[in-house]
């Protein structure tokens, strides 16, 4: 059954998505405590609080988790549909968003201005409250590429300086993604090259899709079962819609990254529905 989603959103610190929650009472985004994310600053360590964050113009690499998450955004009105929209400027780009209600969710329109050829990758970094049995559905066969640290979890070797390997979903390379399971100590980030996806936990759905005509689209996982960060680990379960299809800008080979065009901006829509879109 549809249903609305009501968000609410930390302007002052990075424009964190701080609850995602269905009339019901269903709050689908993890937290933890961490009061010095409220005193960060432009290059200072990400402070890993939980919600949404939005991450852009990377993830990984530098600076970690992007540059918008730890600068204030500025409130703005959109004359065109008398929208509240939010702004954060960056030394090398400008990010606008307006988060808007629907029937069955809601949905959130971005636009970001940069000058032409501005290469970028931009995620949803939403970390969701998750029961053990929760699994991700995401078409058979899509390409899936896994990162270094899954390299443990893998019966053959990872190839020497490879920045990613490659397989089909639900398992690729052999290791199965599709359910997050019981903590085991792992830790693994993996891109799939999918618009979007459907979360199921128990009788709960969440579908999460992404439409930004003529860039590169996928959807980030962040399987953090009790393995992440050594010495301290907690269990952080992500599902991360994306522009571009590497976790670090800086490995980003042809048709990686979104890229900004001659118009001097890129736009791209994120909706969130409470119903099942599988396929």
């Amino acid at each position: 059954m549809s249903v609305p989603l009501e968000v609410a959103t930390d302007p002052a610190h990075g424009g964190r998505w701080t609850s995602l929650r269905t009339a019901a009472g269903r709050e689908w985004l993890w937290h933890r405590e961490a009061p010095e994310r409220a005193g960060v600053a432009p290059g200072d360590a990400f402070v890993d609080a939980g919600g949404l964050e939005e991450c852009v113009p990377t993830i990984r690499g530098g600076p970690d988790h992007g540059e918008a998450w730890s600068r204030p955004w500025t409130r703005v009105q959109a004359p065109a549909r008398g929208d509240d929209r939010y702004v954060v400027r960056c030394e090398r780009f400008t990010l606008g968003r307006t988060i808007r209600g629907t029937p069955d969710g809601a949905e959130a329109d971005y636009v970001l201005t940069a000058d032409p050829g501005f290469r970028f990758v931009w995620a949803a970094h939403a970390l969701l409250d998750l029961s053990e049995g929760a699994s991700v559905r995401i078409g058979d066969g899509a390409r899936t590429r896994l990162f270094p640290e899954a390299a443990p979890l893998l019966t053959q070797p990872w190839p020497e300086g490879a920045a990613w390997v490659e397989g089909d979903w639900p398992a690729p390379c052999g290791l199965p993604l599709d359910r997050f399971g019981p903590d085991d100590g792992s830790a693994v980030g993996a891109v799939v090259d999918a618009p979007g996806c459907c979360v199921h936990d128990g009788r709960d759905r969440l579908s999460l899709a992404l439409e930004a005509d003529g860039q590169p689209t996928s959807v980030a996982l962040w399987r953090n079962l009790g393995g992440f960060p050594a010495g301290r680990p907690y269990r952080s379960t992500g599902v991360e819609p994306m522009l571009g299809r590497v976790f670090d800008l800086a490995e980003a080979g042809p048709g990686d990254a979104a890229r900004v065009p001659a118009s001097g901006e890129v736009r791209w829509r994120l909706t969130l529905t409470t119903h099942c879109r599988c396929t």
